[in-house]
């Protein structure tokens, strides 16, 4: 722990001197940061989607001299000082756990998530769902939101009825496809993924980590497919179909499970 402290009041050392002498460092805003700062987030994604330990590090490294460096911005706007951006949110971890640091009694995680909403409320928060950023990704956006709802109890009992949705939904999307009509269309499809995501849920899997999965083999077999082509005299471009579908099956086929 000890060790810990020394080593973060050597970044924030540092992050001051950057910020005096750098012209970079100097130049930078609380604006300018904001897109780096999620792209370090993504880099920080795809190293844990990779169970990349050494990236992990990197890229919570990097993070974390993001959050040292919005904190000295606001020092520098008489805003709030990073000792107190970090005392608060002790206090909020504290105030929301109290069933360690108070008289609270719980069952499972669920209690425990069920009691945060609960105390978020209490805390002026208007809606469960209201702390969902709105500018997170769709797909991600739903689950968070579908996560909230059932902390209030609406939820689905079984998977069946969840699965039932689904292909009430499919059936719904194929009508709209009949109509031609692309606002319907578009709406139809939006409910399918969502209540795709529902059904993600409940048996167990993230559905952003299981597309990406599907991204990374896409691109593994697809990049593999263009240089089995390049081998043979004849690039991709100049393929049928049905020349490329037999090169994808072989891939396939060497790569079962994969």
């Amino acid at each position: 722990m000890e060790q810990a402290g020394v080593a973060f009041l050597r970044l924030i050392k540092i992050m001051d001197e950057l910020r005096e002498q750098c012209p970079w460092d100097k130049k930078q805003t609380i604006q300018t940061l904001r897109p780096l700062t999620i792209e370090e987030m993504y880099e920080l994604a795809d190293s844990i989607t990779d169970s990349d330990w050494k990236g992990i590090k990197e890229e919570l490294g990097d993070l974390l001299v993001h959050i040292v460096f919005y904190s000295r911005i606001a020092k520098e706007q008489s805003q709030f000082s990073i000792d107190q951006m970090i005392n608060a949110v002790c206090e909020k971890l504290i105030a929301r756990h109290p069933h360690i640091y108070g008289d609270v009694q719980v069952n499972d995680e669920e209690d425990v998530k069920r009691n945060w909403e609960k105390l978020k409320l209490k805390e002026g928060k208007s809606s469960v769902i209201s702390g969902v950023p709105v500018s997170l990704p769709a797909l991600v956006k739903s689950l968070r939101l579908q996560e909230k709802a059932k902390q209030v109890g609406f939820e689905w009992d079984h998977t069946e009825q969840v699965w039932n949705k689904v292909e009430e939904e499919l059936g719904e999307l194929r009508e709209a496809v009949e109509t031609k009509d692309i606002d319907k269309i578009e709406d139809e499809f939006g409910d399918v993924l969502f209540s795709l995501v529902n059904y993600s849920r409940f048996v167990g899997v993230d559905p952003e980590l299981a597309l990406e999965r599907t991204n990374k083999k896409f691109i593994s077999r697809f990049t593999r497919m263009e240089a089995i082509a390049l081998e043979t005299g004849k690039p991709l471009a100049d393929m049928t179909l049905e020349e490329m579908d037999s090169i994808w099956n072989s891939i396939k086929k060497q790569n079962s499970g994969h």
